[in-house]
Order: C-alpha cells, then sequence, then structure tokens
C-alpha cells in the first residue's frame, strides 16, 4: 500500500529520518552501520585506536525527533508571547494560516498528522495574547500527555516565555 504526503506526493515506506525517529535509536543504528562498513574495510585494524567517546552527540548535527520538539515548541511559545493583546484581523489570520501551514511542512509526518488532527478538533484561538498562549498551552500539554511527559500549569506560560520567573532566574 503507497503512502502520501501532505502533499500528495507518494512515500517512501519505513523512511527513517532523524526527525521521525528517536535519537538513540538512530545513533545506535548508525554506529552499527558505520562499524560494519569500517569491519569490512579494515578487519585488520577494527577496535584500534578507538579513542573516540560517541555517547554523547555533537551539537552540529541534524536534529532528532526530540529537539526538533523542543525547538518547535520554543518558537511556538515565544510567536504566542510575543503576540498582541488587541490583534488586527490581519494578525488573527496570519497565525490561523501559520498553523494551518505549519501542520502540513512540519517535517515528522506522524507529528504532522497529529498537529493537523488536533487543529481540526481545536482550533487555534486568537483573539488576544492570553488566549492564544492558554490555548498553545493546552495544546502542547495534549501533546505531552499522548507522550506519557508531565503537564505545564498554563497559569504560568507568561512567567515562563514572556516574563522571566519571578524568582529572577531569568535576569
Amino acid at each position: 500500500m503507497t503512502s502520501y504526503d501532505s502533499y500528495g506526493t507518494p512515500t517512501k515506506p519505513d523512511t527513517n529520518c532523524r526527525t521521525c525517529t528517536d535519537f538513540k535509536f538512530w545513533s545506535k543504528q548508525q554506529r552499527q552501520m558505520f562499524q560494519k562498513t569500517t569491519d569490512n574495510k579494515d578487519a585488520a585494524k577494527s577496535g584500534a585506536g578507538d579513542s573516540n567517546d560517541n555517547s554523547l552527540p555533537r551539537e552540529d548535527c541534524p536534529l532528532d525527533k526530540s529537539k526538533l520538539g523542543q525547538s518547535t515548541w520554543g518558537l511556538l511559545h515565544t510567536m504566542a508571547a510575543v503576540y498582541s493583546d488587541n490583534p488586527t484581523d490581519n494578525q488573527k489570520s496570519d497565525i490561523k494560516t501559520f498553523f494551518d501551514v505549519f501542520s502540513r511542512l512540519y517535517p515528522c509526518e506522524y507529528c504532522a498528522k497529529d498537529f493537523r488532527k488536533d487543529l481540526r478538533e481545536n482550533p487555534v484561538k486568537v483573539d488576544s495574547q492570553h488566549e492564544f498562549s492558554q490555548w498553545l498551552c493546552q495544546f502542547h500539554n495534549r501533546v505531552n500527555a499522548k507522550l506519557g511527559k508531565a503537564q505545564f500549569d498554563c497559569s504560568k506560560v507568561n512567567e515562563r516565555w514572556r516574563d522571566g520567573w519571578l524568582d529572577g532566574s531569568c535576569d
């Protein structure tokens, strides 16, 4: 059975990009493939000079699903934090359009499909900064619940993303 992306283009079965695969699984898979290649090319030297500690990923590598998600939420919450208290009709329309397009272009297709489903069931609320930030926090909490992660106290969303913590630790 052929799968199709959001543009109707056929997708490869079992594509295994870093964005759609847990980093630890992907990293292990890559090390195994590299090790097989190294072993095949130079069996006599396998294991010699192995001074690299590959247990920590480099900082300049493509994002895995976890880092992509963290970066995405950072962007979205920051957009909501700086959103107008009294947005114009154009601003409201732009945010709705952004979320519609973003949900179709998000690099992880599984996440994108879930994103679109949630948007259909819980359309973006954009009448004020407070409403938009609360809507996004609740959206994020629904995703966290699906992932078995802790829920964020949405009453603190502006403290977290706009104003900084009351204890001054962000100053």
